[in-house]
């Protein structure tokens, strides 16, 4: 029995609703560009985490392939997002979602 199956399953699903919740709240609430990425990330991991709990719960690798793909696009879009949001700084002096409104056209 490995390290991950001696806590019951139930508690990583608890975390991982928490995590998901407080990652939720942060893009909902937050103005700041940066701390929306942040909670973006916060959801991609909480779910991250859980696919890597049922994978070993059930002995079946491919809930830890499906993380490693996951955490590629999530790196990718880091790097995408924070290229863009240094332009955006760069013009604006702010990382203010409500400044960005100035970009409709």
């Amino acid at each position: 029995m490995s390290a991950i199956q001696t806590i019951h399953i139930n508690h990583y699903i608890l975390l991982s609703t928490v995590l998901f919740c407080i990652g939720v709240m942060g893009v909902l609430f937050r103005r700041n560009a940066i701390i929306i990425f942040m909670s973006v990330e916060l959801m991609l991991n909480a779910v991250n985490l859980l696919l890597v709990a049922f994978s070993s719960y059930w002995n079946d690798p491919a809930g830890q392939v499906f993380v490693f793909f996951v955490m590629v696009v999530a790196a990718a879009e880091v790097a995408v997002g924070l290229a863009i949001l240094v332009m955006i700084y760069r013009n604006t002096g702010s990382t203010d979602i409500d400044v960005m409104n100035k970009l409709k056209g």
